[in-house]
């Protein structure tokens, strides 16, 4: 099994990734970077290859698990769980965030399928951190009644610095109503009045969506 040294300077990972970015490497490629030498007969990049085949979610190592693999030592060790611990905690932090339309999907995917519209809101704080989930109506199959009232008294209990309401069309069509463009007009109104912004009302289907802010339709 080659070294690491002895491939060229393009195929090394650490190479690589300084001169193409770390998108550029393999999940075992970036592995080894953490690994760094291998052990007799075995690369860096051969001992992080059979961990990836083993472990298909490396976010789940142990550090039981890295112990039994011939060739990692405490070092490494230390290495590969701080970064897995880091990844851990950026992910977290990012995850809440609500800073365009497809980061707010992942917390409307139960209502995309549904047969019945509902009207979702998503409170945000002054850094756009998501703080808060109502289902404000859940209508008929074309319809849901819904009052600016019943959407910002949940932003003054939480408090919100803004908010992002949704809903679903059963049908199909993301195209937005004469009635959704009167509401979010309201809305916009209502929340200038009171000082919390409305980011965005999405309209979403099982397989699309349509940005009301996207196509200029907040003001």
């Amino acid at each position: 099994m080659p070294t690491i040294k002895s491939l060229p300077l393009h195929l090394r990972p650490r190479e690589k990734l300084l001169e193409r970015g770390a998108s550029a490497l393999s999940t075992a490629e970036l592995l080894a970077i953490l690994i760094r030498t291998g052990r007799a007969g075995h690369s860096a990049i051969s001992i992080a290859e059979s961990i990836v085949k083993k472990h298909s979610d490396l976010s789940q190592l142990t550090q039981a698990d890295l112990k039994s693999v011939k060739g990692i030592d405490v070092a490494k060790i230390a290495s590969i769980l701080a970064a897995l611990e880091l990844a851990k905690r950026i992910g977290d932090k990012s995850a809440g965030l609500v800073q365009s339309p497809t980061d707010a999907i992942p917390s409307l995917t139960s209502i995309r399928t549904s047969s019945r519209e509902h009207f979702v809101a998503l409170y945000l704080n002054a850094r756009h951190e998501l703080i808060h989930q109502e289902t404000i109506s859940i209508g008929t199959l074309t319809s849901s009644l819904v009052h600016p009232r019943e959407v910002y008294k949940h932003a003054l209990t939480h408090p919100a610095a803004s908010i992002l309401v949704a809903h679903n069309h059963p049908s199909g069509d993301p195209s937005p109503s004469a009635e959704d463009l009167a509401l979010t007009r309201r809305l916009v109104d209502a929340g200038a009045l009171l000082g919390i912004s409305l980011l965005d009302h999405l309209i979403i289907t099982r397989d699309a969506y349509y940005s009301l802010r996207e196509h200029d339709q907040l003001t």
